[in-house]
């Protein structure tokens, strides 16, 4: 900056934008008659810094200058990372500097007003650093206010500066914590369940392909929720921009595809129990299950595609999940209200077809009572499952309400595994015929009468 600077009789002002660069450069001379502090400024940050005293100094004789930086790459970069995952920059990185000035000892503070690069979190701490070496220190700034998209700080001296966030270390350490054990307990009860289902695959009473890509949708879901998670907690994710929003469209996909299986699952209940009154039916409601399984996913492949298409840069929260920057939460919340409110209404029509057919007997009683089983097992299911999102939108209020909605998401996997295979009559058959077989095969009874065949055969032969 300093060969932009020309010895000037009165003052003179440059300004230079940048893809990654806005500056703006002030010069005063002896003849300057301004008396008001300059102020600088960028597209996004200002500083007030008193040019004119700087200039009355005995060594400048008259002249003093003043360059001001704001750097557009720097509000998230790894260069200024730390050490402590619940630091983080809250505006983009700014320098001011005195080229070509002899003495640059400041005669008043300078005050820089920056624009808040993410939300401000009323519970979290703001402050005003610069940059010494290898860490952020407060050394000489102090901040003088704040609302929710701007704060001004005062600095004694000139550096690098940046507003840093310090976010409550204990409670959002724990709850990580929790969550990724947690999510790690559901995916194991999600593979015994779909292990399960495949032991159980020549039973219908147990084998239910809307079922099986529920389970295949939320166990890929959870999964990547996972890995997004250590990867955020160990800062891999926070640089790729890109690989976080992809990440992010991954796991919209998978949620939503994963409420589309519970809409299909209990429309499949219903027109079973429709059936029901109409034995010599032969069903040919039943949809096929190819096309419900290109249903299941590409409904949720088609409102990812709109909703990326639509606002391209929903995606890559912080969180590495959609921002609710113009509402765009709404392309996963508005689609799980509506399955949420259209399984109710099912459910509501299946609990009173079950009613009028067990009062009519026109169905075949122990076929009734087994959908009715079915119905109450799908139901609770979707309760469960289903339900628990309602809480999101309630958390941001309340942490009590985030860890029980936590909870309740993460194990997603177990209430499957005992409300479908716990619970299940024909499930506890097929362990036991499974548990059986090993007993037999490995007990000392059979090594035993295998070891004296072996024998016997020998004797004959020596004998």
């Amino acid at each position: 900056m300093s060969t932009l600077v020309k010895k000037v009789e009165t003052i003179s002002s440059v300004s230079i934008s940048l893809e990654t660069l806005e500056a703006r450069v002030t010069e005063v001379g002896p003849s300057c008659s301004m008396m008001e502090i300059p102020q600088l400024d960028t597209s996004e940050n200002k500083m007030d810094i008193d040019l004119i005293g700087i200039s009355k100094s005995e060594m400048n004789q008259g002249h003093a200058a003043v360059a001001f930086m704001s750097y557009t790459n720097m509000s998230n970069s790894s260069l200024f990372s730390t050490t402590i995952s619940t630091i983080k920059l809250l505006s983009t990185v700014v320098s001011a500097t005195l080229p070509r000035t002899r003495n640059t000892s400041l005669t008043k503070p300078v005050n820089f007003t920056l624009k808040h690069t993410a939300e401000l979190n009323p519970d979290d701490a703001v402050s005003c650093m610069y940059w010494k070496e290898t860490d952020w220190v407060t050394d000489g700034c102090t901040l003088i206010e704040t609302n929710s998209t701007h704060s001004v700080c005062s600095c004694d001296h000139l550096s690098t500066f940046a507003l840093i966030m310090q976010t409550k270390p204990s409670e959002n350490a724990h709850l990580e914590v929790l969550s990724m054990v947690a999510e790690a307990l559901g995916l194991v009860f999600l593979v015994l369940a779909l292990l399960t289902f495949a032991l159980c695959r020549r039973n219908p009473r147990v084998f239910n392909m809307a079922r099986i890509n529920l389970c295949i949708s939320l166990l890929l879901a959870h999964f990547f929720f996972l890995l997004t998670q250590i990867l955020l907690r160990y800062k891999y994710l926070q640089p790729l921009k890109l690989a976080c929003a992809v990440m992010a469209g991954v796991l919209h996909f998978l949620f939503l595809s994963a409420f589309v299986w519970m809409f299909i699952e209990a429309l499949m209940l219903f027109i079973a129990v429709k059936n029901l009154s109409r034995p010599k039916s032969k069903q040919k409601e039943l949809l096929k299950w190819k096309l419900l399984t290109v249903v299941g996913y590409i409904v949720a492949l088609f409102v990812v595609g709109v909703s990326a298409g639509v606002v391209p840069q929903g995606y890559g929260s912080e969180q590495c999940w959609l921002k609710r920057d113009k509402n765009f939460i709404w392309s996963f919340l508005g689609p799980v209200s509506f399955i949420i409110a259209s399984n109710i209404i099912l459910f509501s029509l299946i609990a009173i077809s079950l009613g009028y057919s067990l009062v009519r007997l026109n169905s075949n009683v122990s076929q009734i009572k087994q959908t009715r089983t079915v119905f109450f097992k799908t139901m609770a299911q979707f309760v469960i499952l289903g339900c628990p999102w309602i809480l999101g939108f309630f958390t941001a209020d309340s942490k009590a309400l985030e860890i029980i909605f936590l909870i309740f998401i993460s194990q997603q996997g177990t209430f499957i595994f005992i409300i479908h295979c716990v619970l299940s009559k024909e499930v506890r058959q097929e362990y036991r015929k499974l548990l059986g077989g090993f007993q037999s095969n490995f007990s000392p009874t059979t090594i035993t009468e295998a070891h004296t065949t072996h024998g016997g055969s020998t004797d004959l032969h020596t004998s």
